[in-house]
């Protein structure tokens, strides 16, 4: 008890050294930065690249919610560290293995380094725990992906069933988006405020459409500024501009290009305007323009930045927002879905058994009529093999109906709507059991497929056997007559190969190619 616990204070002390390096390391390389959004911004890129969360999508992070119940949760319920230790693991699990080997990521300096600045930005009592709307906030805020994405699952956590924004969730949403700026020493300039929430949406009634058009419109609010920077950032990373700085005389550089309007062909790269760089003629005071793009700046995404310590640049050309349904569409009852699709595969896997027992008696059966006296001791071992097959083929169909049984009893039928909550919620929980249970299956299928197939071919080749032997005896002048005896022989052979014929037909046929037990995911 004393070596756990001594373990877990020795973790938790290399977290909070890990954490100060990093924050040292912030503030030594940001601080510099005139432009409070700008500042803000790039201090939390940095957090993003060195936790290496700009490799994972916000459907990522949604899955891995889902995967660890987190959904299930009320949003004001405590998750301790060691829970949040299992959700990032798996997050970087699943994304190590969608990376090549030559790019596989360090798992645990990254899940450490997540989870101390996690705990340094919300566990602000050092109880060892963080809510869940924390998490989920924090994670959404900080991965990578569509920026309209992200808000519509943050839309979705502080919204009604009527699909209307709530007054009280969004202040909520306010202040732990909050937290991350303050993390990284910019909470003077972006602070919670109790009438933020009702200053942006002065309104009681928003939806989706409105959500996204105010939070990302060119007045967007003020204590966010540094949100849609933030993914402008990490889109203009790659750009290069093959032009030179005029003050650190850089020949081509990436990011963000100035360029003066009052000074003829002045440009300069985002290092030297955020940190006031200049020469020449040139002043602070001179209006500046934001570039993007290594085109020409007829059309540029920017403004002109005049002489403000916030330079918040607006987009002139802004790209219509997709409408979304304003309503929330309702959810679909899987309960009485799971259960007919599962049905209809047991159905199938029953019927597979049986024609593969059923075959299996009959070759058997063959084998037994087509034996002569010369071979009676191989023949038998050959039986006592086939024997032996056979019970296990029927021990594996018994498992596998014993499989079928606990799946069948482990879908619970629902008829009201509050219990249909819970139990969709279990389901979503037994989905991995169950895809396990249906892989197995389909193994032991193929399997069987294969010991069937060598043992018709095992079939085959005796019944040619003596048809070879008999095309190596010397011709004679007379041919052997049809006995009664070879010609019922011949004929029951012969029916024997067109039913197996047929049933082979029968037995590929249940599960076609295009079903795919990935339903059970929806």
């Amino acid at each position: 008890m004393d070596s756990a616990s001594d373990e877990q204070s020795s973790s938790c002390s290399s977290r909070q050294t890990d954490s100060r390096a990093i924050l040292q390391e912030l503030r030594s390389e940001f601080d510099g930065i005139r432009f409070a959004s700008y500042r803000c911004a790039a201090k939390l890129r940095f957090i993003q690249k060195r936790t290496n969360l700009h490799l994972i999508d916000i459907w990522n992070v949604i899955e891995a919610f889902r995967e660890n119940g987190l959904n299930t949760l009320e949003p004001q319920t405590a998750v301790n560290s060691s829970r949040l230790d299992t959700l990032l693991t798996s997050l970087y699990l699943a994304l190590n293995k969608r990376l090549p080997l030559q790019h596989q990521i360090n798992l645990d300096a990254a899940v450490n380094t997540v989870l101390s600045f996690l705990l340094t930005t919300y566990d602000l009592d050092d109880v060892g725990s963080v809510r869940v709307f924390s998490i989920k906030i924090a994670m959404a805020t900080l991965c990578s992906g569509k920026i309209t994405d992200k808000l519509r699952y943050v839309f979705s956590q502080i919204s009604d069933g009527n699909g209307q924004l709530a007054s009280r969730r969004f202040s909520e949403y306010l202040r732990e988006v909050q937290a991350l700026p303050a993390a990284v020493f910019e909470s003077p300039t972006f602070s919670f405020s109790d009438d933020a929430a009702r200053l942006i949406f002065p309104s009681t009634t928003v939806n989706v459409n409105d959500f996204l058009e105010t939070m990302l419109s060119e007045a967007g609010p003020e204590c966010l500024a540094w949100l849609p920077l933030l993914h402008r950032m990490a889109t203009v990373e790659t750009v290069y501009h093959s032009v030179q700085c005029a003050a650190c005389e850089k020949s081509g550089f990436t990011g963000f290009k100035y360029r003066c309007e009052r000074c003829n062909a002045y440009q300069l790269c985002q290092d030297c305007f955020w940190r006031g760089q200049t020469s020449g003629a040139h002043t602070l005071q001179h209006p500046m323009k934001e570039l993007i793009t290594p085109k020409s700046p007829t059309g540029p995404l920017g403004r002109s930045l005049r002489g403000s310590f916030r330079c918040v640049p607006e987009r002139r050309d802004q790209a219509e927002l997709p409408r979304y349904p304003p309503r929330p569409e309702k959810t679909l009852n899987l309960m009485h879905i799971v259960p007919s699709r599962l049905s209809q595969m047991e159905r199938q896997v029953d019927e597979e058994h049986r024609l593969i027992a059923r075959y299996s008696a009959r070759l058997a059966a063959e084998k037994s009529q087509i034996r002569t006296p010369s071979d009676s001791g191989s023949a038998e071992s050959r039986s006592r093999s086939q024997r032996e097959m056979i019970a296990q083929l029927e021990a594996k169909n018994q498992e596998m109906m014993r499989q079928i049984a606990r799946l069948r009893a482990g879908a619970p039928a629902a008829s009201a709507d509050a219990e249909l909550v819970t139990e969709l919620r279990a389901l979503r929980q037994r989905r991995g059991e169950l895809e396990t249970h249906l892989s197995t299956l389909q193994d032991s299928r193929r399997q069987l497929m294969g010991q069937l197939d060598s043992l018709m071919k095992m079939l085959k080749s005796q019944q040619l056997s003596p048809v070879s032997g008999s095309m190596s005896l010397p011709r004679t002048s007379k041919s052997a007559p049809n006995t009664p005896g070879s010609t019922l022989r011949r004929a029951h052979r012969q029916n024997a190969a067109a039913q197996l014929d047929a049933d082979m037909s029968a037995l590929l046929d249940p599960f076609s190619p295009g079903e795919d037990p990935g339903w059970l995911g929806r």
